[in-house]
């Protein structure tokens, strides 16, 4: 087992409260919840936005209140190494993002979270908005296939749109600084972009169709994983484009929003 004492009300109270500040700000707007499957456990796989944190505690939160569901998160190993946060995540349910511990968590049926993107997601360049960059990455179907675990694919649009970047990775690489990172092994997928303005955006979710395994009868294979990954990838993407045609129809995008510069 993941030894884990949920949070309490209260605990879950002070989330709530935190966010609340921010409720104006982003407006969050959540389509999709009839989606959910009643089935444990499932597994929330979604798209990452820029730097990462800023619009999943909304995701987090809702589910919570909506559906009672407090989502098990995979987390990047650089999450850990921070004094304090890594306490906080831990806390909400964040792991370490391995194999053995998201396999143990299907097998208590809790519902976890995956950004098959990861860190490179997180980080994104010039001209990488609203894309998913999952490179070859099927682990989280084989997962999904080896314990009969429903996929819950998700969708987020808002955060993408509000930073134009400066700078990212690839600036950084051409400089000396790209030769010190190699020098010192830092990971590439770490350098995160800066950003020359941020621009408040109205938050928008959509949880998309599920994606069930049963109709594999027991096939972990790379060929099986695939047709599962390219299923939800697709339906990720979808979940994107609807939100984006949301976005644009919506009257009240920009209403009471005002630009921020750096």
């Amino acid at each position: 087992m993941v030894p884990w004492n949920p949070p309490s009300d209260a605990e879950m109270r002070a989330v709530f409260s935190v966010l609340r500040p921010f409720e104006p700000l982003a407006r969050p707007v959540f389509h999709g919840f009839e989606n959910l499957p009643e089935e444990r456990p499932l597994l929330f796989v979604g798209n990452h936005t820029i730097y990462g944190i800023l619009d999943v505690p909304f995701l987090y939160a809702e589910l919570y209140r909506r559906a009672g569901i407090l989502l098990r998160g995979l987390g990047d190993h650089m999450h850990f190494h921070v004094p304090g946060w890594r306490d906080m995540i831990s806390r909400y349910g964040v792991v370490h993002g391995t194999r053995a511990n998201c396999a143990r968590l299907m097998e208590q049926g809790e519902c976890v979270l995956v950004f098959p993107g990861g860190a490179r997601e997180v980080t994104r360049r010039r001209g990488e908005r609203h894309t998913l960059i999952w490179k070859e990455r099927i682990g989280f179907a084989k997962m999904a296939l080896q314990h009969r675990c429903t996929i819950v694919p998700f969708s987020a649009v808002g955060i993408d749109d509000a930073f134009d970047i400066l700078i990212d990775a690839n600036d950084i690489e051409r400089t000396v600084l790209g030769a010190v990172r190699r020098r010192l092994g830092i990971r590439e997928d770490a350098i995160p972009p800066i950003a020359r303005s941020f621009r408040p955006e109205r938050l928008y979710f959509r949880i998309g169709r599920p994606v069930r395994v049963e109709r594999f009868e027991g096939r972990t294979d790379d060929e099986a994983a695939w047709e599962v990954r390219r299923a939800v990838e697709a339906e990720v993407n979808a979940g994107i484009n609807w939100l984006l045609e949301a976005r644009d129809a919506d009257p009240h995008r920009h209403r009471g929003l005002a630009r921020v510069s750096r």
